[in-house]
């Protein structure tokens, strides 16, 4: 599994990583789902209500993302590296929290939606560095 400029990616020959097939894809599409629908509107609580979906912003979004780069060419085969994760947080957390609030008049720029974002990011880094560590051992 090769780069499509011929460099690899260290553990391709290991794993290839399936980006809908992820289980924190999964996990955070039916956390967000369960909160969105039902959690938030029976449960009292300001953090299901202001936060917990921010969580999953990283975990949800990024294989998305990541898989679009991987069919255009853009990246190696593998799981999310932490520059990748890194960058697609600082682009939401601006994007989200800076630029939208001033296009988009019920936005709210809140420091502490980037918090649980960062939170969510590092919990899914985690996860995929686990799981390619996982793989690798014999």
């Amino acid at each position: 599994m090769q780069l499509r400029r011929g460099r690899r990616h260290p553990l391709a020959a290991v794993t290839r990583f399936v980006f809908y097939r992820d289980a924190a894809f999964w996990l955070g599409c039916a956390a967000y789902t369960a909160n969105r629908w039902a959690f938030k509107a029976h449960l009292p609580g300001a953090f299901l209500r202001s936060h917990f979906n921010d969580l999953w912003l990283v975990p949800c979004a990024l294989p998305l993302v990541l898989w679009m780069h991987d069919r255009m060419g853009w990246r190696a085969d593998g799981p999310p590296r932490g520059d990748e994760v890194l960058a697609h947080l600082a682009g939401w957390s601006v994007l989200f929290e800076w630029i939208g609030p001033w296009y988009v008049p019920w936005a709210t720029a809140d420091p502490w939606d980037v918090a649980c974002y960062a939170v969510g990011a590092i919990g899914a880094w985690l996860w995929w560095r686990r799981r390619c560590a996982a793989a690798v051992e014999p």
